[in-house]
């Protein structure tokens, strides 16, 4: 048979298996507005189970192949089902308030609250995220949560990931404990560099100090050094004013390139980290949710049944939208053995088709659902 002849054939098919897939969905639409009248969950699972096991014992060796057809059609009934069914859900409020509260542009003034001082990573994230903004300097992460909490600042920003040292859990533990709205997120590439007191040499040097962070994505440069202590600080540019005010010419500072101009520090060494591609990422935190025009991400923390194929049910929700993951990452739940929540970023708009209910799905069938935010990245 000639492959023209093969795909005339598969063409076929795929009409026949659209007017199939079609029939199916209507039926959907019919379990909905049967379990809406009798009040039944959307999930039923061990109808599911009954189902693969059946259809997996008539595919013979294309079991697999066919698990994972049938998996896929279960996920688009159940969202289809969720879009008809009228059971309340909070990120759909959540969602709702967001967008009523938005405007067609980000706003580029405001008090914001920024964990550090003059010349530190989140001051250049902060400028970059509101030009025109306010700036309050707080010192620790708890103090930006509580400024935006209290209604002091307006936003707050905070760093979430870095691309060698992996995500800042102390945030997202925050970010879980006080229900603040990610509006915004910007990425910066970080350059390290050694700060001293001008005429400072390499070999006088006995202390450094500087932010975990920094000290960890400087591991490599500090690991050959023999003899020097490494100190933490509250950030990079306390440990830049620190070395200056202190006048001590065996102390230096890792900081950014602009901090060495604010203290009156020179470079030592520059381009001190481990990786050339070194990008921290920070969120724009509100009190009140708000979802402004081309939001295209969506930031998720969720829980799911300690199982086999529990993360799988809730990737495949995705794939079934067509929805790209861009981040997921797990951290173990404090106190309890073998248990993890998810920190998980899409690719999507609450807007487009299909994205709410899933959303409404995964709360619905999640032990723990956030809906972080909605947002673009400047």
């Amino acid at each position: 048979m000639e492959l023209s002849e093969i795909r005339d054939k598969i063409d076929a098919l795929d009409d026949q298996l659209l007017a199939l897939f079609l029939e199916r969905m209507a039926l959907s639409e019919d379990v909905a507005a049967y379990k809406s009248a009798h009040h039944l969950p959307i999930l039923n699972k061990q109808r599911e189970r009954e189902v693969l096991a059946r259809m997996m014992d008539k595919a013979g060796e294309q079991e697999r192949y066919a698990y994972h057809l049938f998996s896929t059609l279960f996920e688009l009934s159940r969202s289809r089902q969720a879009e008809l069914l009228d059971a309340p859900t909070r990120v759909a409020a959540q969602v709702k308030a967001s967008l009523e509260q938005g405007s067609a542009v980000f706003p580029q003034t405001g008090l914001v609250a920024c964990q550090g001082m003059e010349g530190a990573n989140s001051q250049m994230a902060c400028d970059r995220l509101l030009p025109r903004g306010n700036l309050v300097y707080v010192k620790t992460f708890q103090a930006v949560v509580s400024a935006v909490e209290s209604g002091l600042c307006r936003f707050g920003v905070l760093p979430i990931e870095n691309s060698s040292n992996g995500s800042v859990r102390a945030v997202y533990e925050l970010l879980q404990d006080h229900r603040l709205s990610v509006v915004r997120s910007t990425r910066l590439c970080i350059r390290h560099e050694l700060l001293a007191l001008p005429g400072v040499r390499m070999e006088d040097i006995t202390e450094i100090y500087s932010h975990e962070q920094a000290i960890g994505q400087c591991s490599r440069f500090l690991g050959g050094l023999n003899g020097v202590r490494v100190i933490p600080c509250d950030n990079t540019a306390v440990a830049a004013k620190l070395v200056a005010e202190r006048g001590d010419r065996h102390a230096a500072a890792i900081a950014s390139h602009p901090c060495a101009a604010l203290y009156g520090l020179q470079p030592v060494r520059d381009d001190i980290q481990d990786s050339d591609n070194n990008y921290t990422r920070f969120f724009c935190v509100t009190k009140d949710p708000v979802i402004y025009a081309g939001a295209d991400r969506i930031s998720l923390i969720i829980a799911c049944d300690n199982k086999p194929g529990a993360l799988y049910e809730i990737l495949s929700k995705l794939a079934a939208l067509g929805i790209n993951l861009t981040k997921l990452e797990s951290c173990p739940v404090t106190g309890r053995n073998f248990e993890f929540i998810f920190f998980l970023e899409l690719e999507a708009s609450v807007q487009a088709p299909g994205v709410l209910p899933m959303l409404e799905e995964l709360e619905r069938s999640c032990q723990n659902f956030q809906f972080l935010g909605n947002y673009a990245e400047v």
